[in-house]
């Protein structure tokens, strides 16, 4: 999908580490987080693989070469019936391209994706307070309010 002389969307595959690396800064200074996103990153293998696999989506809105925003999203395959699931893990777009569109172009760009794949719904979380995400999926969506629990694995 693209926007004529604004930003293309782009799905990410194996070969393109150049702008997952750009995604993954976006995203550390999109969400003033940048030792996750940057800090240990993955080899160029690791990021290959996950790109070309089946249960991983990622999304870049690319504006003369540079990402301004993006998504990452897992497809997770249900065990009740024979469909799945998408969910937006994260989203984001830097602070000089927001209001534009961009978020909006990503998720419609996941939903065809995910119409394709078989899936049946794309959800995504938002914190209390972040007012910019909850109107967007607000706009877009059905709210849920739910209870989310880390579960320390160590």
């Amino acid at each position: 999908m693209s926007q004529p002389d604004r930003f293309v969307i782009r799905r990410l595959r194996g070969d393109d580490s150049n702008l997952m690396s750009g995604l993954l800064t976006m995203f550390g200074n999109a969400f003033d987080d940048p030792d996750t996103y940057g800090g240990k990153r993955p080899g160029k293998d690791y990021m290959s693989r996950l790109l070309d696999s089946d249960t991983f989506i990622a999304l870049a809105a690319v504006k003369d070469g540079e990402v301004v925003g993006g998504l990452a999203a897992y497809v997770l395959t249900k065990f009740e019936q024979e469909r799945s699931e998408v969910y937006i893990y994260d989203l984001a777009v830097s602070a000089a391209y927001r209001r534009q569109g961009i978020a909006t172009a990503l998720i419609e760009e996941l939903k065809a994706i995910s119409a394709a794949l078989g899936s049946y719904v794309v959800f995504v979380q938002a914190d209390y307070g972040d007012d910019p995400a909850i109107a967007l999926y607000t706009k877009l969506g059905v709210r849920e309010d739910v209870l989310h629990f880390d579960i320390p694995i160590k």
